[in-house]
């Protein structure tokens, strides 16, 4: 079993920068996927980002390539989402997630653990 817990949501302005985090509680195991996924104002839940928990091999879907970093830290069990130059359309709560799929899947069915979601608001 795993717990998952986002922060580092809130405001901030077009252009502007926010880290999100992702705590897991539990073990994560090094064939794991942690994925971040965005759920926006009357849109459905989409990939934005993931990566391998053992060989930190990562992905982006093409809207966020260049601005977004997702990375990770093993010794603390975090996750994290770097969100540089943010966009209106960026505005969403985003949600991190896990998989114990051995193989990358951009589905959010595929995801067998979530978070509670954190508030990102880019302003214009």
């Amino acid at each position: 079993q795993v717990q998952l817990a986002e922060s580092g949501g809130g405001l901030v302005q077009d252009g502007g920068s926010l880290r999100l985090s992702c705590v897991a509680s539990g073990t994560v195991y090094s064939s794991d996927i942690i994925g971040w996924f965005r759920q926006g104002p009357g849109k459905e839940r989409e990939f934005v980002a993931a990566i391998n928990w053992r060989l930190a091999k990562t992905w982006y879907t093409d809207s966020v390539k260049g601005r977004f970093t997702i990375s990770r830290d093993a010794a603390v069990n975090t996750v994290y989402l770097q969100m540089n130059n943010l966009k209106v359309e960026d505005t969403a709560v985003y949600y991190c997630a896990l998989s114990k799929s051995i193989y990358i899947n951009f589905r959010s069915d595929s995801y067998d653990y979530w978070g509670q979601g954190t508030q990102v608001t880019v302003s214009s």
